[in-house]
């Protein structure tokens, strides 16, 4: 299933399960903020779809899958996809299941409520991890970082999609929701204790290039993509691509544009 595809069944579901909002707001609003959603979607999938090699057949673990927007899409393409999540999202994946299966083999998602650190996670197993907006949140990052890498196959490939912490706007609002305390310690009602989690604490580019030194990863050079810097009120019905392109170019060729203005930030790290 190409994305277009999925993400058109997708705005069915959501206008079907408002359960689903206010995480996916991609029905709601004018036409422009609309399509200024969707091309931020898109480019993410499209960044799954560029440095994950279905053809071989992979073993995939999603953690922090969220809602399991990223394992449908996958089983939706005939992959397995095995996710694991700490947020009350878990509630909706069986009925966003029921609803997938009219396209697909949905079940190829299994999943998981879990604590990273609390899992016996099998050494070498997997081909891919995914990380979309979790790696911010767990703590010590240090210690899962060493799980990763151990979880991974030689060779095998994190692949971290994050919001940028360099980002001046987003840098604002977090401050103004969080101030300055970065991590806190949250009870957890269904493991029925104490988790340490980062608090919204995204990092830039070269943070990220810091805490990933020493663990044995590879940073995929070519892999380093900025994404989406433009406003809602840029896009129109059928310009989505020409804005993308745009952005891209400005992040080609502009260093402080692409490490102060742009709001999504992907990476892959190699176990070496």
């Amino acid at each position: 299933m190409q994305k277009e595809e999925f993400y058109k069944h997708l705005c069915d579901e959501l206008r079907q399960n408002r359960s689903l909002y206010p995480y996916y707001k991609l029905t709601d609003g004018t036409v422009r903020q609309q399509q200024f959603r969707k091309a931020y979607f898109l480019q993410r999938l499209d960044y799954i779809d560029q440095y994950v090699d279905l053809s071989k057949k992979p073993v995939i673990w999603d953690c922090g899958c969220g809602y399991g927007s990223t394992c449908l899409y996958l089983a939706m393409n005939g992959q397995p996809t095995y996710g694991t999540t700490l947020e009350f999202y878990a509630e909706q994946i069986e009925q966003r299941k029921a609803f997938w299966r009219n396209y697909g083999n949905a079940d190829l998602f299994d999943y998981e409520y879990a604590n990273v650190f609390d899992q016996h996670v099998p050494e070498e197993k997997y081909d891919y991890i995914i990380l979309q907006d979790t790696l911010h949140h767990i703590e010590p990052l240090d210690q899962a970082l060493h799980i990763f890498y151990k979880a991974l196959k030689k060779g095998g490939k994190l692949i971290l999609i994050e919001e940028n912490g360099g980002c001046l706007i987003k840098r604002a609002m977090l401050f103004k929701q969080r101030g300055r305390k970065r991590i806190v310690s949250v009870y957890d009602e269904v493991l029925q204790k104490e988790v340490l989690m980062g608090n919204e604490n995204i990092r830039t580019e070269q943070q990220w290039r810091e805490a990933f030194a020493g663990t044995g990863f590879h940073l995929e050079e070519d892999s380093v993509r900025y994404i989406r810097c433009r406003f809602p009120w840029r896009y129109r019905e059928n310009n989505l691509q020409q804005v993308i392109e745009d952005e891209q170019h400005i992040a080609a060729r502009n260093r402080l544009k692409r490490q102060y203005a742009f709001f999504g930030l992907n990476m892959v790290f190699t176990k070496s």
